[in-house]
């Protein structure tokens, strides 16, 4: 179809920038597809989402994308990981802190007793002296077994038991 006026020696400039636009154009909506997949990649493991959200864009071209942000993931896989072992972190100082069980308040770590309420804490080896936890049975530092002192029933007399 022939145009109303004649556009003589423009018509080639006009072809050759309705070329370059279309290119750029191109270029733009290759570069949002692949923006979109590294950027869901990111976000997300769920290969059906990923699909989902390339396709959107692929159909859609801005549209989709704008429909993308929408339904993206709120934060990347990297920050969702930062923040777990943010809080990680805070759980283990929160379990790391030393607290007597019976009254809460702050103890030492070489505490045997809490000097608030006298709740026995921990216990000395007998043979070398270091400072072992209640349900140790064995001292880590020298190997030696340790003795629970348990109440004995006053109607039972002790036993003794031969060496081995």
């Amino acid at each position: 179809m022939p145009l109303p006026f004649d556009l003589g020696p423009f018509a080639a400039i006009l072809q050759l920038f309705v070329a370059f636009f279309g290119a750029y154009l191109l270029a733009v909506w290759i570069s949002l597809i692949v923006w979109t997949f590294r950027d869901i990649r990111s976000r997300s493991r769920d290969i059906f989402a990923q699909l989902l959200s390339v396709m959107l864009v692929v159909i859609f071209n801005i549209p989709g994308l704008l429909l993308y942000f929408l339904l993206r993931p709120h934060e990347t896989l990297a920050d969702s990981y930062e923040r777990d072992l943010a809080e990680e972190a805070l759980l283990q100082d929160i379990e790391d802190k030393q607290a007597c069980p019976v009254c809460h308040q702050k103890i030492q770590s070489e505490f045997l007793f809490c000097p608030n309420c006298h709740t026995k804490l921990k216990r000395q080896c007998d043979n070398c002296h270091h400072i072992l936890h209640l349900r140790w049975t064995i001292c880590p530092y020298c190997g030696a077994n340790v003795t629970t002192a348990m109440p004995m029933p006053a109607s039972m007399p002790p036993v003794s038991q031969p060496l081995p």
